[in-house]
């Protein structure tokens, strides 16, 4: 509802979530938001690379959980594979991802419907609240252990505001929001609690990735877990092309408003932002690489990936607040004011809370990947001839750094 709010408030901010902390809290804040978005979505390619091979390992076994040699060599020729379909053009790119799109949610009301059919109250209740399993900690515990992979699920729904100046209606951004986040969800929900009525706990928790596939293994046989695994193929390839997509609009949004340098700004003749999206995979692909050396695996990834996107949508609340706190367009709204300082100031609390529930562990690792951005910060600011930082900034940055510092002493 935030995303919402804003695209409707203050449509000429049209780059997506970091013109919200640019035009509320400054130059740094607005650079580090972009950085932090761009970063946490090619960390999540990484992942879904990890996700995808080690998928494909249910049926050759030498993928292994994706981070193997040869899974790795595969995910690098199939990450330039892509990277030279999106140069070709985006509305071609599109129409895959639409395909895509539909392929992969038959599968998994395919799920539902097969997993509610087969669902057990007794199982369901066994053990609602995790007592059985004292690893488990409290329920505030449990909430707060899983909020890293439930935001990793949601992750993108602010996806139409990064695009909202390609939009033919400004309507269509708030629109497509609320839409994304109740159709994801619901499938969220319904997949995670079914499941929970088929299998106890404990069983679910020893399954290996693709988890659902091995869910509906056990309701129907077999044949149950080649369709999940099938249909988590082809969802991963239209979640790479889109996120490919979406990492260098960011960084082509950031360099059209000067956040970014002005070598970020180029297109191909097809209008695909090319030196964004060569810098977006040569990142990708160095960290596959880390990947086959530190054995990371799909959750650890999708965690970091998950941290560095907090600062964004934190600085998105603020900015909701900051607006509802001025005044500022609500002049003879008085009521729709009120409302949107609410949901603002929820947003906000609920943004904090998820950096507590994360740990420190990720957020000074997040310190540690924020902090060569001011390169490119620094960059971008002595084309437009202004000092580095204000003296707010630069109070800021030290912290960063000392983070990062903390971040490599630790590892």
């Amino acid at each position: 509802f935030v995303f919402q709010t804003l695209a409707n408030r203050k449509p000429e901010l049209d780059s997506g979530v970091y013109a919200y902390a640019k035009a509320g809290f400054g130059d740094y804040m607005g650079f580090s938001s972009a950085w932090g978005y761009w970063i946490s979505a090619w960390m999540g390619n990484v992942g879904y690379f990890v996700l995808l091979f080690s998928t494909l390992g249910y049926f050759f076994p030498v993928f292994g959980q994706g981070n193997t040699p040869v899974a790795i060599g595969c995910a690098s020729l199939l990450l330039w594979a892509v990277h030279f379909l999106v140069l070709r053009g985006i509305k071609e790119a599109a129409f895959i991802n639409l395909v895509t799109t539909v392929a992969k949610v038959v599968p998994l009301l395919m799920f539902v419907v097969m997993a509610a059919v087969a669902f057990k109250a007794e199982i369901f209740t066994r053990d609602i609240w995790g007592a059985m399993n004292p690893d488990l900690g409290s329920v505030m515990d449990q909430v707060r252990h899983m909020m890293l992979v439930t935001v990793f699920v949601f992750i993108g729904i602010e996806g139409a505001s990064v695009y909202s100046a390609r939009a033919e209606r400004r309507a269509d951004v708030g629109r497509a929001t609320v839409i994304g986040f109740l159709g994801v969800l619901a499938l969220l929900v319904l997949v995670n609690v079914l499941s929970l009525g088929v299998m106890t706990q404990p069983e679910l928790a020893k399954l290996q990735n693709p988890s659902m596939a091995a869910v509906l293994e056990h309701v129907v046989g077999h044949w149950g877990a080649v369709l999940i695994s099938v249909g988590l193929i082809i969802s991963l390839l239209g979640a790479l092309l889109s996120w490919v997509l979406l990492c260098a609009e960011i960084m082509f949004a950031a360099a059209k408003d000067h956040t970014m340098p002005e070598f970020l700004r180029r297109e191909n003749a097809n209008h695909v932002p090319a030196n964004a999206l060569w810098l977006t995979n040569a990142m990708v692909q160095v960290f596959l690489v880390i990947t086959l050396f530190s054995a990371s695996t799909y959750l650890s990834l999708i965690y970091l990936a998950t941290s560095m996107i907090l600062v964004p949508y934190l600085w998105s609340a603020a900015y909701a607040v900051l607006l509802a706190v001025r005044g500022e367009t609500y002049e003879g709204f008085a009521a729709e004011r009120r409302k949107d300082l609410a949901i603002g100031a929820i947003a906000l609390i609920y943004a904090v809370w998820l950096l507590y529930a994360g740990g420190i562990k990720y957020l000074l690792l997040s310190a540690l990947l924020y902090a060569p951005g001011v390169i490119l910060f620094a960059q971008a600011k002595r084309e437009q001839g202004q000092p580095l930082f204000t003296h707010v900034e630069k109070g800021i940055f030290a912290c960063v750094m000392s983070g990062a510092g903390v971040a490599a002493y630790g590892l």
